[in-house]
């Protein structure tokens, strides 16, 4: 048998109607695409301000355990004072961001010699974003006690 022959005018290709269903399909995988990598985006801006936030939240717990119960040196004896309150002092490091801090003793604790050792700590951090001043409240437990960084001080540079 003899392979059908073509007619001259008879072309290989594909029809228009085929070209643009295939656009079509494209466009729809493209803007999918797009859309994901948006949303990735966005995905990781908000991954990075709650890790910023966090540290920096971090950075206030450090910073009030150095300095919300003052060292009280009487001759050669340290003790902790009592809590004075923090009102709008810049965080190390982040001159943007503010905090302030009130102290409040644990009620249960009154009878105990030398007043209470725990602490209930109302933290108010501020900071600018987008020329907008905002802040946010967080509660926190301390402890009354010589700060880590002052004993690590004693025990190696002073060997007491």
């Amino acid at each position: 048998m003899k392979p059908a022959r073509r007619s001259a005018n008879a072309r290989g290709g594909f029809t228009i109607v085929e070209v643009v269903i295939a656009m079509g399909l494209f466009l729809l995988g493209m803007s999918c695409v797009l859309g994901l990598l948006a949303f990735g985006a966005a995905l990781t801006r908000t991954a990075s301000l709650r890790s910023e936030g966090a540290s920096a939240i971090e950075a206030v717990i450090a910073d009030l355990e150095e300095h919300m119960f003052p060292l009280v040196v009487a001759g050669d004896r340290v003790t902790v004072g009592s809590p004075v309150d923090i009102e709008a002092r810049a965080l190390p490091g982040r001159e943007d961001v503010t905090y302030s801090a009130r102290a409040s003793a644990d009620p249960s604790q009154k009878d105990y010699p030398g007043g209470p050792l725990e602490y209930r700590i109302d933290v108010t951090v501020a900071w600018k974003s987008g020329g907008e001043s905002k802040q946010k409240k967080f509660t926190t437990l301390c402890v009354r006690e010589i700060p880590f960084s002052e004993r690590l001080r004693r025990q190696f540079v002073e060997q007491k």
